[in-house]
């Protein structure tokens, strides 16, 4: 159901999640510009994890948006998109640690994206929970 709050964040965390990463950079290596599904040609898996997270983030979103009809399980998903951005907030925080020639490379936007991710699923986790005690409140004046 496209009209409810939560699906507007749901539809947002989506849009961040594989869209941004592709115009946004996480960070300059010299010459060349990093994006998140450029990760994908590295060698270390833990750089493969991270475009990985972003689409398992936006898979997520969708399933949840789709489940309207079972909150209890849209607030699980909720939650498990929160912990999987906090685990890709680490990973992007740890290897922008750990650039090659940090003296050349500049961080980029792209690094807020799952902390901007976090904010709307918790935002839709809200809304949620709202959308439950409303109907738990209507079941009890039956």
């Amino acid at each position: 159901m496209i009209q409810r709050i939560q699906s507007i964040y749901l539809l947002l965390v989506i849009f961040l999640s594989i869209g941004a990463p592709f115009f946004f950079k996480l960070w300059v290596e010299t010459d060349n510009e990093v994006f998140a599904f450029d990760l994908f040609a590295y060698e270390s898996i833990l750089y493969k994890l991270v475009p990985i997270s972003f689409i398992i983030s936006a898979l997520l979103a969708l399933i949840s948006i789709f489940r309207f009809n079972d909150r209890q399980q849209q607030f699980v998903l909720g939650r498990i998109i929160i912990l999987i951005n906090l685990f890709l907030l680490g990973i992007l925080i740890y290897l922008s640690l750990n650039i090659p020639g940090e003296i050349f490379s500049e961080k980029g936007i792209g690094m807020f994206i799952p902390s901007i991710v976090i904010l709307f699923s918790v935002l839709a986790n809200k809304a949620i929970r709202k959308d439950e005690n409303l109907v738990k409140s209507v079941d009890r004046l039956r």
